[in-house]
Formats: structure tokens, C-alpha cells, sequence
């Protein structure tokens, strides 16, 4: 399992707040999407710290924003803003 970290925001932000990720960040999930690795990714959401052990298997952008779309253990998929990830 790969453990990614980058720095996030705080919590419920709109999309013209979205703050851009490194380039390096980026290429790491693209990484982890095209090799399956399984990430432990922390994020904050809703006022709240959100854990879980997820699969990534795309990057989105919509409304200026980036997103990580993932299936959790539970094979339930979410995405991921990637400014909140911490």
C-alpha cells in the first residue's frame, strides 16, 4: 500500500476557492491509478477528518476544480477534491 500525502485546505470550500496541487502530487495519483496501488488517504470534508484505504481510478475536472475518484473497501465509489486531501 502507498501512503500519499499532500497539503490540503480546510474544510467546504467552493469551487472558485479550489487551490491547484503540485504537479509532483498530481503525477502520483496518476501513478497509483495506472499501476491500481491501493492509497490510505486522509481528507477534510464538512467540517470533518475523513480516513479511508481506497483504489483510485480517475482523475476528474469540472467547475475549475480537481477531483480524485476512488472505490472505498466497501466497493462504494467517491470522489475526492484533491485541495482537501491532507
Amino acid at each position: 500500500m502507498v501512503k500519499l500525502f499532500s497539503l490540503g485546505s480546510n474544510v467546504a470550500m467552493s469551487n472558485n476557492d479550489y487551490i491547484p496541487i503540485s504537479c509532483a502530487q498530481h503525477s502520483e495519483y496518476e501513478l497509483a491509478i495506472m499501476q491500481k496501488k491501493e492509497l490510505h488517504i486522509r481528507w477534510r470534508e464538512n467540517h470533518s477528518l475523513h480516513h479511508a484505504n481506497v483504489l483510485p481510478v480517475d482523475l476528474q475536472t469540472r467547475n475549475q476544480a480537481e477531483y480524485l475518484l476512488v472505490i472505498n473497501e466497501s466497493e462504494q465509489t467517491f470522489e475526492i477534491r484533491l485541495d482537501t486531501i491532507l
